[in-house]
Order: structure tokens, then C-alpha cells, then sequence
């Protein structure tokens, strides 16, 4: 197991100190186990709220109603587990030590992009290629 690196509370990467150094690693783990750890709450409680809440409502709109409801948050629910599933393959990507670099390039992915989505794992320039590659194909 790693020796923890500890920093401050107000810590935040800057270009300024060298590139995925073991003060960084920490605090984007940091930031992915306490964005996951609030996946998982959430989650809880939508279980919680949907046993709670199994009822038999008699108006048919009412209950067409609460049915769209809950396959909305069963699909928000779904988005959230793919995005519990990158976060987890992020967190290994920094015990290998491959985070923070583009798949695609190898480059460094900027502080400010894996700050706003630290689950990034192409930059900027390659998300974009990636994304024309997309729309061009989708057109056909």
C-alpha cells in the first residue's frame, strides 16, 4: 500500500509544480472517491424512496405518472453506475500511474479539463477529433 500524501484543504493543482506528482494523484483521488461516494448515496436513497413508495394509486393518469417517474430516475440511476464504473477505471489509472495522460496521444491532459471531469482520459484536442470523427460518421 502507498504512503497517503497529504495536502491542504484549499490545495489545488497548478501548472506550476511538476505533471501527475504525487501530491495531484492524491488530490484527484480524493475528488473521484468523494464524487463516487455520492453516487452511492444517492443511489441508496433512491432505493429507499422506491421500496418506501410502492403503492397502489387507482387513478391511472396518477399512476402513469409516478411510472414515468421512476424510469426517469431508474435511467439517471444507470448513467450514474456507467459513471461509478469510469470513475473506478480512473482510480487504477492512478495506482498504474497512466492518469492524467491522454489515451490517444500520450500527452499530458490539462489541471483545468481533469479538474472539471476528472474521468477525462483523452485532452482536449483528442476529445474533439474524436467527437468530428463521431458526427461525420453519424451522417453517412
Amino acid at each position: 500500500m502507498k504512503a497517503e500524501t497529504s495536502f491542504e484543504v484549499d490545495y489545488k493543482p497548478s501548472e506550476d509544480e511538476p505533471f501527475m506528482n504525487p501530491r495531484q494523484q492524491e488530490y484527484f483521488r480524493k475528488k473521484l472517491l468523494d464524487w463516487k461516494n455520492s453516487i452511492l448515496a444517492e443511489s441508496r436513497g433512491t432505493i429507499e424512496h422506491m421500496q418506501e413508495g410502492t403503492r397502489n394509486i387507482p387513478d391511472i393518469a396518477d399512476r402513469a405518472s409516478e411510472e414515468t417517474d421512476r424510469a426517469l430516475e431508474l435511467r439517471t440511476r444507470d448513467r450514474q453506475r456507467k459513471v461509478v464504473a469510469k470513475i473506478d477505471a480512473a482510480l487504477r489509472r492512478i495506482e498504474e500511474g497512466s492518469y492524467g495522460y491522454c489515451e490517444e496521444t500520450g500527452e499530458p491532459i490539462s489541471l483545468k479539463r481533469l479538474d472539471a471531469r476528472p474521468i477525462a482520459t483523452l485532452s482536449l484536442e483528442a476529445q474533439e477529433r474524436h467527437e468530428r470523427k463521431e458526427r461525420v460518421h453519424r451522417d453517412d
